[in-house]
Formats: structure tokens, C-alpha cells, sequence
């Protein structure tokens, strides 16, 4: 099985739109750089909590699955909590993800989104995530089955 993240330079179009490039990604820290505006504003032109919400759970997630590949699995967001501090128009943010806990079966990261120009913090979030198998084509291993 091939043990690798996936290419970050050919996201989904919902990725796509926050424009995440992603620096460094470690097992124990990821580094994330975003040119937010226009195309993620609301109605009343500010940047959307949905976009940092986005980065937070991208960035944990990925730094999440670099720390449990080796062992054939990799992470998904359980729950995802985002506090939204100043409004933000326009510029370049970066996003930074350190774990809390890293454990066998779940992990607990905690990221912060800071204006590039100053350093102040726009947003934060804390993750929870589940290490759950691989398939031998790097996806879910078991799809769950509906009940319904």
C-alpha cells in the first residue's frame, strides 16, 4: 500500500476556493498560508466563519493523518470548534496546527489563523479526530452501511 498524503496542489473545488497553500506539514505542526477577499465574504464583506472553520479542520486533519500514515490510517474530524475573534476583509492569513493530544485511537489538535501583516489572531478552533484505516487505494477502508 502506498503510504503518502495526497497531493495538495490539486484540491477539491470546495478547497480550492479558500486558496490553501500549505508551507510545512508534520506529524506534530502544520504551516498554512490563505489570500482570503472577496470570494469568501458574506453579504456584508467580511471574510466567512465557514472559511476559517474550513482551514481549522483542513489543517488538523491533515497534520492529524501525516502523524498516524505510517501506521495504514489517517485522521477524520469528529468535532470541530471555532471561535471567530476580529473580522478580516482582505490579506494574507496563516494558518498554524499543533496537536494537544495525539493518542491510538483519536487525537485533539488546536489551530490558530493570525493576519500575516500584524500577527493578530482572526480565529482559532480545536479539533477532535478519529485514526480510522486506509483502504488499499488511501481512502476509508469500511463505508459505513445506512440503517435506514
Amino acid at each position: 500500500m502506498d503510504r503518502r498524503l495526497p497531493d495538495f496542489d490539486h484540491p477539491s473545488a470546495f478547497l480550492a476556493a479558500l486558496r490553501m497553500q500549505f508551507e510545512s506539514v508534520e506529524p506534530g505542526r502544520v504551516v498554512a498560508w490563505m489570500e482570503l477577499g472577496p470570494d469568501q465574504h458574506t453579504p456584508w464583506g467580511v471574510v466567512h466563519g465557514g472559511a476559517y472553520t474550513t482551514a481549522i479542520e483542513s489543517a488538523a486533519s491533515v497534520g492529524a493523518s501525516a502523524a498516524v500514515l505510517d501506521r495504514g490510517q489517517f485522521a477524520v474530524g469528529v468535532n470541530n470548534i471555532t471561535d471567530f475573534l476580529r473580522p478580516h476583509v482582505s490579506g494574507r492569513v496563516k494558518v498554524v496546527a499543533e496537536p494537544i493530544h495525539q493518542g491510538s485511537t483519536q487525537q485533539l489538535w488546536q489551530v490558530i489563523i493570525s493576519r500575516a501583516d500584524d500577527g493578530k489572531v482572526l480565529a482559532r478552533g480545536q479539533v477532535r479526530l478519529q485514526n480510522v484505516p486506509l483502504d488499499d487505494k488511501g481512502g476509508l477502508s469500511a463505508t459505513p452501511q445506512s440503517t435506514r
